[in-house]
């Protein structure tokens, strides 16, 4: 006989309200983020047209990328929070709410997941234009100039701010334990590290009066950017395809195993919705294990996940040994 159980039968409806709470919070989070990358790019953009720095512009346009991102995850936050709608998008939740609504409402997360997956894409297209603006740069004698001084002051300013956003995503990322506001704050040290650089190639291209060396630093600064989209692409492109890491199951597995009751764990599968972890697992227990005792034994399973690793909703599948 194969019993499916599940604590309480429902998804905790508390749960996703707190986790709706949590992504308005990383919302005004996300808004400092646009109003920062928005200042820098402004003051790059005027200071590299001014002094003549391709890599300068390409440092703007790599925090222009900042900007969308930020944009579209706050879009994305928007549709994942709004959980007391009738539909998502357009398709209405069933009635019965405790049950199958819930599970529908995790859908919504994802849309946080999605937009980051589409953020990637920007900053591929993002990092084609700057890699040809670079290679033109090279190529054409009438572009290539020796950056003005003022442009290094552009780079150190746009270094010093990425370096506080970076700070700012990080201790939030960790104190809302949200993995957008976390991922954004790698994306941000990069960002820092890249205006880094900028400042390192214009003082070059300045103390040994090298007119290839900004069109070259451009085009590094467009393979970052096209690297940092590639892997961004890739994780949320994983995330939707319901990849997790096996090793992060096998020690959910492991934690279920050392449950006394549990004879051992014959199947189990996590996903994500957004940043929420579920779990379905299937144990294998004692043949004649009374139904009460074994609806007691998936409870203790789905309390100890929670508690343990934070998993909103297991689904345990008994079968006999």
């Amino acid at each position: 006989m194969v019993y499916k159980n599940k604590v309480d039968g429902k998804i905790p409806i508390n749960f996703i309200y707190r986790t709706a709470k949590k992504l308005r919070k990383v919302s005004q989070y996300l808004l400092f983020n646009v109003a920062a990358y928005l200042v820098i790019s402004l003051i790059e953009f005027y200071l590299a047209k001014i002094g003549h720095s391709q890599t300068l512009r390409a440092d703007a346009l790599n925090n222009l990328s900042g900007i969308v991102s930020a944009v579209l995850l706050l879009t994305g936050n928007f549709i994942a929070r709004d959980i007391n709608d009738d539909d998502v998008m357009g398709q209405p939740l069933p009635d019965d709410l405790q049950n199958n609504g819930q599970k529908l409402q995790l859908i919504r997360f994802h849309y946080e997941t999605i937009y980051t997956m589409i953020t990637g894409l920007v900053m591929m297209a993002i990092s084609i234009n700057v890699v040809y603006s670079g290679f033109k740069g090279l190529f054409q004698e009438d572009i290539k100039a020796i950056p003005q001084p003022i442009t290094l002051v552009g780079a150190g300013i746009a270094m010093l701010i990425m370096l506080l956003v970076w700070w700012f995503n990080k201790t939030s990322g960790l104190k809302l334990q949200n993995a957008a506001l976390v991922a954004a704050s790698k994306d941000s040290f990069s960002d820092a590290l890249t205006s880094l650089g900028t400042m390192i190639a214009i003082g070059g291209a300045l103390l040994f009066r090298v007119t290839w060396l900004d069109g070259v630093s451009s085009i590094i600064v467009g393979l970052f950017i096209l690297f940092a989209g590639v892997k961004i692409f890739r994780d949320s492109s994983l995330n939707l395809a319901d990849y997790f890491d096996p090793q992060a199951e096998a020690q959910f597995k492991m934690a279920i195993e050392k449950i006394p009751q549990v004879n051992g764990v014959e199947e189990i599968n996590a996903h994500y919705s957004g940043n929420i972890v579920t779990l379905d697992v299937t144990i294998s227990v004692e043949a004649h294990m009374e139904v009460q005792d074994s609806f007691w034994l998936c409870e203790k399973i789905e309390a100890q996940m929670r508690h343990q690793f934070g998993i909103v909703d297991t689904d345990v599948i008994v079968v006999p040994a």
